[in-house]
């Protein structure tokens, strides 16, 4: 409003124009003058245009053909001129179409936006849940067309939206605890990429490896085409439709047969193409077995470690209650809080290494030794980080609540050292597939967010200035402290900060203000703001 000199409504009519990113908006005004940004997106500022018509005044209103009495006319910024009722009427058709962020002039070939204020109160006066719409509509646009801001994914939905400060790839949590990916709305998958992840969830969701498997362990019938599992010895088998064929090649046959031929048919010659097609569906099932075993055992004890909590929490209030030197037990909470972390990293990590180190997805990007070199370095750290994981683990499920304080020192110290430890393997492994697996790649479409030692970043509430507007603006203000994130503090989830949660980081994450600024005030009408 201040850079260009506009009012309320033609700022947003631009940012809406430009999905809310300023500095394009800037681009474009730099590169083609006002006159063309303005032209592009529908904002006609005309500074000699008086908006007020005459009271005492007839206007012949051009939808309707009829001569209305000036005070019951509307003239727009564009110029054009029609009686409230058609006015009315095709606000409300374009509010129910669902075009209500970007109303056009009803004039013939006019590409000017209408002032939603006068949207507002026209359409207010006949259908005012309409009104209340169209208002939930132009705070949705902040919301949905912004990349800055996006909807919680939660189920059901909390009404949360969330917004970062820097449009990159990052995990954040939500006030209502769900934690996920800003950038493609999936739960927390780091160190997996979006493109990984979503590859990986479809595979476990789909059939893909039950037809390998059904490619590996049977065989087609020749007639009915069904597949046959071998349930003996012998190579001569029968499909419940009735049809003999033989299991070595799978060609029909009769049922004449010995342990060693059957009559009439023979298939020693060697068919390499579909033996080949056997073998490597065998093997792509054995290395998709391999890998998704281990990620749902660890996520299978993330599960059961984050039930570990109440019992360990339990353990802390016991142990502070009766009378022992140590006072102190922030250092169970926080190796809790390490270990969740860790091995939410531990599980993410295999289906990393299953399209890291497969034909899938970087066939083209590394020679056959560069694969085997960067997978064993990989390899390496991350059975480090599985080790000490384990023993973090093992040491937290101790009942220390029933040792004497020299135990209870020696495990303290152990669950100190490996809470470091396991944060320094998870550092080195984050830095290994950044820098050295996929910061050596030519297509840099795979990211992860970077690791943080704290966990993943809880939303903070955006502050609104409002408190003084009154009662009617009460559901608006609670629309638009939705964008904020939410407000109440619930208990904190596996995996995310620990106890010393400070609200949103000023490297990135989601933006902590002190009051929303008048730019931002999709849903208060000009008076109020006026007003304040």
């Amino acid at each position: 409003m201040e850079l260009l000199s506009l009012r309320e409504h033609h700022a947003r009519t631009l940012l809406i124009h430009y999905r809310w990113d300023v500095e394009k908006l800037l681009a474009v005004l730099v590169e083609n003058g006002k006159e063309s940004l303005f032209n592009e997106a529908g904002v006609t500022v005309i500074d000699d245009a008086d908006p007020m018509l005459p009271l005492s005044s007839t206007v012949m209103c051009d939808i309707c053909m009829e001569e209305v009495a000036g005070d019951k006319a509307t003239k727009m910024d564009c110029g054009h001129c029609f009686c409230n009722d058609c006015w009315t009427e095709h606000f409300i058709v374009k509010i129910n179409e669902g075009q209500s962020k970007r109303i056009r002039c009803m004039a013939h070939k006019c590409n000017a936006i209408c002032d939603e204020a006068v949207v507002r109160n026209l359409v207010s006066k006949k259908h005012p849940n309409l009104a209340e719409k169209f208002e939930r509509f132009l705070l949705e646009s902040f919301i949905e067309d912004n990349k800055m801001v996006k909807w919680c994914p939660s189920t059901p939905h909390c009404g949360n939206a969330i917004r970062v400060e820097e449009v990159e790839v990052c995990e954040v949590e939500c006030a209502c605890g769900a934690q996920f990916c800003f950038s493609c709305l999936s739960e927390a998958h780091s160190p997996c990429s979006c493109s990984m992840w979503d590859l990986w969830a479809k595979k476990c969701r789909d059939e893909s490896e039950t037809v390998n498997w059904i490619t590996v362990h049977t065989k087609p019938c020749p007639k009915c085409h069904k597949p046959v599992e071998k349930n003996g010895g012998c190579n001569l088998v029968s499909c419940i439709c009735g049809q003999a064929f033989c299991w070595l090649c799978g060609g029909a046959t009769g049922r004449d047969h010995t342990w060693s031929r059957i009559a009439g048919h023979s298939c020693g010659r060697y068919k390499e193409d579909k033996a080949k097609k056997t073998e490597r569906a065998k093997r792509e099932l054995y290395r998709y077995m391999h890998y998704h075993n281990r990620y749902k055992a660890h996520t299978d004890s993330f599960k059961l470690e984050s039930k570990l909590k109440e019992t360990v929490l339990e353990k802390v209030s016991i142990s502070e209650e009766r009378e022992s030197r140590l006072r102190d037990f922030s250092w169970v909470t926080n190796g809790l809080y390490r270990l969740f972390r860790s091995r939410r990293v531990l599980s993410y990590s295999y289906p990393f290494a299953f399209y890291m180190f497969g034909e899938e997805l970087f066939k083209d990007e590394m020679t056959d030794e560069e694969r085997e070199i960067k997978q064993h370095l990989f390899e390496d750290q991350q059975q480090q980080l599985e080790a000490n994981v384990e023993k973090l683990s093992k040491f937290l499920e101790e009942p220390f609540d029933q040792y004497p304080d020299d135990k209870v020192m020696e495990i303290r110290m152990q669950v100190i050292n490996l809470s470091v430890i396991t944060d320094t393997l998870c550092k080195k492994m984050y830095e290994c597939i950044e820098n050295d697996l996929l910061g050596c790649l030519q297509l840099g479409t795979h990211n992860i967010a970077r690791y943080q030692s704290k966990g993943i970043e809880r939303a903070s509430e955006l502050s609104t200035c409002w408190t003084s507007v009154n009662t009617t603006t009460d559901k608006r203000q609670r629309s638009d402290a939705d964008t904020s994130g939410g407000t109440l503090e619930h208990d904190r989830p596996s995996g995310s900060r620990s106890s010393d949660d400070s609200g949103c980081s000023s490297q990135k994450r989601v933006r902590k203000e002190d009051c929303l600024s008048g730019r931002f005030d999709l849903n208060l009408p000009a008076e109020v703001i006026d007003r304040n």
